[in-house]
């Protein structure tokens, strides 16, 4: 099991194939989408591997998180998370992950918070019919009637369908495809939809649902800071850089 992404949403535009069909794409970006830690079976009970993407301003940063960065010496990151890998699927510490994590043509499951509603009636929030437009209903075309039986069951269920809050939910979405990559700028373009508005925080990984290719990097594609070498041990074709930025 490989190490999932943070990428941050930018939109959606559309691509067009050698045929002249258009493919709708969402564009998502890696900012700095680096290692800052690891998560043990001897220290922790389980393994994973914790990424932080996105920069921030130091003085907004609390001491103690100021300190982790400092371990991990990597700057301060806006967005951090983790993802469950097997023993041979961590990455070192300080690496950044590439967009060409991902192969073009590989399926993805995608991660993201829905945008949020507010407030909304139960015609909207779960697509009810709503009440009779005459024949005694007045004032109450759009509630959703009764919530319950009479003296049987004499009580409302839970998890019944009723106005209440809407969006702001952690969905999932299978097995988008991966239509494009750019390493330099660091764009991941998937195809379709992805939850959340613009400007989220997207986690993208391997589909549970659908097999991997047998040609993707593992445990991954990563550069590492004043490095010449990557993670299968060839040697590198970009030129070294600043701390920080890839090597």
């Amino acid at each position: 099991m490989r190490s999932g992404v943070i990428a941050q949403k930018l939109g959606m535009t559309r691509v067009f194939t050698d045929t002249g069909e258009h493919v709708p794409v969402t564009v998502l970006k890696m900012d700095g989408c680096q290692v800052i830690a690891h998560r043990t079976m001897e220290a922790n009970g389980y393994t994973a591997v914790q990424l932080g993407v996105g920069h921030v301003k130091v003085k907004n940063v609390s001491k103690a998180e100021r300190g982790r960065f400092a371990i991990a010496k990597v700057e301060p990151k806006m967005k951090i998370a983790e993802f469950r890998v097997e023993e041979d699927g961590l990455l070192p510490v300080g690496a950044e992950i590439t967009a060409d994590h991902f192969l073009i043509g590989q399926f993805v499951d995608v991660t993201g918070t829905s945008i949020g509603k507010g407030f909304a009636g139960p015609m909207k929030r779960w697509n009810f019919g709503g009440l009779r437009a005459t024949h005694g209903v007045s004032l109450s075309h759009r509630s959703h009637g009764s919530t319950g039986g009479r003296q049987d069951p004499g009580k409302t269920f839970k998890n019944k369908k009723m106005a209440g809050h809407m969006g702001s939910d952690r969905i999932t979405t299978l097995n988008l495809k991966v239509v494009q990559t750019d390493v330099e700028r660091g764009l991941i373009l998937v195809e379709g939809a992805v939850p959340g508005s613009k400007g989220g925080w997207i986690f993208i990984r391997d589909a549970i649902k659908k097999a991997l290719p047998t040609d993707v990097p593992q445990p991954g594609k990563f550069r590492i800071a004043n490095d010449s070498v990557d993670h299968k041990g060839s040697a590198s074709s970009e030129a070294p850089a600043e701390t920080g930025a890839e090597a």
